[in-house]
């Protein structure tokens, strides 16, 4: 579903403009956020992402931004403590914070931000970079139905976003979709070699693996089967794809315990990072 751009704010602090932050205001933009309501905080910009707010009449580093309706942090989870006396001044009464920082909890901006009250903490993934992201979220008590309704609408405009019932949750999420595209990175390396084992010439191999992965993801996205639908509708009984699927799925040690393991030790690493 695409943003309701009447739910976005009408103003909006940037703090961090890296490669995540950069892709996120690209995508307000194009949902129908408003230039001239947004700043940027960032002590080094780049020079592709100066040019950008040149060119489209964004504040970038302005000497002292007013409180605005959203102040939204994506600088490096680090550089929050360093960061945060200054914050506090962004903040109004009714600014509501969305922080993408990863293993900062909602309770940790609480502590160093005295000023916060609403605080939606969000966990995109790089997909979000190209618009095809997916975000988990979770909000605080004190985050009202319209500042939730402002919060979707920025997170949207860069792919999907669920709302979970629990900030508890967010390590999960983390450990599925925040760290998932390197897994599916990794398939396509694994296939490859695989691929190379088999006969092909490694760079043949290569491109097949990708387009193979890519074509398959991009099938799953407009499809409105499930997965196990599409992967039945490739497996003939007693073909090629089947033989293949029998190692894949061989209990106790197949693709899906390995993914659960996998899944399993990101999930300990980000309650481990967030503690």
């Amino acid at each position: 579903m695409s943003p309701n751009p009447s739910h976005l704010p009408s103003s909006l602090i940037l703090v961090g403009a890296g490669k995540m932050g950069g892709s996120m205001l690209e995508g307000w933009l194009k949902v129908g956020m408003k230039p001239d309501g947004v700043s940027v905080l960032d002590p080094r910009p780049s020079d592709e992402m100066t040019r950008f707010c040149q060119a489209n009449g964004i504040a970038l580093n302005p000497a002292s931004p007013a409180p605005a309706d959203v102040l939204v942090l994506a600088i490096k989870p680090q550089m929050l403590d360093a960061a945060a006396p200054s914050l506090n001044g962004y903040l109004g009464p009714q600014t509501l914070i969305v922080s993408i920082l990863a293993g900062k909890t909602i309770g940790d901006l609480r502590s160093r931000l005295p000023a916060a009250g609403a605080i939606v903490r969000a966990m995109p993934n790089l997909p979000a970079s190209i618009g095809r992201g997916a975000t988990g979220a979770a909000a605080n008590d004190a985050v009202s139905e319209a500042q939730r309704l402002m919060a979707d609408a920025l997170l949207s405009s860069n792919g999907i976003v669920e709302w979970l019932p629990s900030e508890d949750l967010i390590d999960a999420v983390t450990a599925v979709s925040g760290s998932g595209p390197a897994y599916v990175f990794h398939l396509v390396e694994c296939l490859a070699e695989a691929g190379t084992a088999a006969g092909l010439p490694p760079d043949l191999a290569q491109r097949l693996a990708r387009a193979t992965v890519t074509g398959a993801g991009e099938l799953l996205f407009q499809s409105e089967s499930s997965p196990a639908t599409l992967r039945q509708n490739v497996t003939s009984p007693g073909g090629t794809t089947a033989a293949a699927l029998e190692v894949l799925m061989r209990d106790p040690d197949g693709l899906k315990a390995l993914m659960r393991e996998a899944v399993a030790a990101a999930k300990r690493r980000a309650e481990e990072l967030a503690g």
